[in-house]
């Protein structure tokens, strides 16, 4: 039988829940017996369009499937069309383009898309911070980048969910690492009305965002406002063992969301659907987690803070 061939597309390898994604890929690959190569793009839509296009031009190499998490929020619909009229299946993680229905009905090739729950993410963000504020407050909320399907599910999803008594200031990251969050908030605290503003707590899209926002509170102060900024609970999504659950436990975070990696998932589906000549569900949604477990844990931890 042929060794099934796989290419998993990433964001960036500065994030580490994109590292996440690439050794759930592996692991799954090895356990399933196919061969998976796995790039990254730097944080460059461009760059990660040129190398799919090379990757589906040169498609008589053996690649059977392309899974990817874009850094584009169409994710490339010409090079998903390039894709399955080269025979290669195409896989979207943590993103559902309008195309996707309409590529999935004009082929045969598997076309699917794997995604976290990320309104699900953000409803549990908005539970967190009921439970961190109880009695209301201000919360600067750290965004992910502009065009991000994942980071516009999460604010949808904690603004459904967030109590009445809970005002959110928002600041946008371009990208998802902790230098992201870092700069949101250093541009930020460069306003002299920011060191006027009330803020009771500091929410992030990712823990790396949280952290980044942490420093810049540290560095970026001085005297009872440094100590009053860092004191403030700080929460992130992602949840990761090593990282968000970590500095969770540290104090660092008073909270995190777990998002399980999907990658393995979404390698686990299209094997399948290959070797079973079917076709993949359109849509899967992995469900998050809230951590500490008990939600209103996070109001204890962000009083130990």
């Amino acid at each position: 039988m042929k060794e099934l061939r796989f290419v998993v597309s990433l964001i960036t390898q500065e994030n580490d829940y994109q590292r996440e994604q690439a050794a759930a890929a592996q692991e799954a690959a090895v356990r399933l017996g196919v061969h998976v190569q796995t790039l990254f793009a730097d944080n460059d839509a461009i760059n990660q369009s040129q190398q799919l296009l090379k990757i589906v031009q040169t498609a008589d190499a053996g690649v059977d499937a392309i899974l990817l998490e874009p850094a584009s929020r169409t994710g490339f619909p010409k090079v998903a069309q390039a894709a399955v009229a080269a025979g290669v299946a195409w896989g979207l993680l943590n993103c559902e383009p309008d195309y996707l229905r309409e590529l999935r009905s004009a082929s045969d090739v598997p076309v699917f898309s794997v995604s976290a729950d990320n309104q699900e993410v953000g409803r549990i963000q908005g539970r967190q911070l009921a439970a961190t504020l109880p009695t209301g407050g201000s919360v600067l909320y750290i965004q992910g980048p502009s065009g991000s399907t994942a980071a516009e599910q999460r604010w949808a999803g904690m603004q459904a969910s967030k109590p009445e008594n809970v005002k959110i200031k928002v600041l946008k990251s371009g990208n998802w690492t902790e230098d992201g969050g870092y700069q949101a908030v250093a541009s930020w605290l460069r306003l002299s009305t920011s060191h006027h503003e009330q803020i009771d707590a500091v929410q992030a899209q990712n823990d790396f965002l949280a952290l980044g926002a942490k420093r810049a509170m540290q560095q970026q102060t001085a005297g009872e406002e440094r100590v009053s900024k860092s004191r403030l609970p700080y929460l992130g999504v992602d949840g990761l063992p090593k990282t968000g659950q970590e500095w969770v436990r540290k104090h660092l975070l008073a909270a995190t969301v777990i998002v399980p990696p999907i990658a393995g998932t979404a390698l686990e589906l299209i094997v399948a659907a290959i070797r079973k000549q079917a076709r993949p569900p359109e849509r899967t949604l992995v469900p998050p987690r809230s951590f500490p477990e008990a939600e209103g844990e996070a109001s204890r931890m962000a009083a130990r803070i």
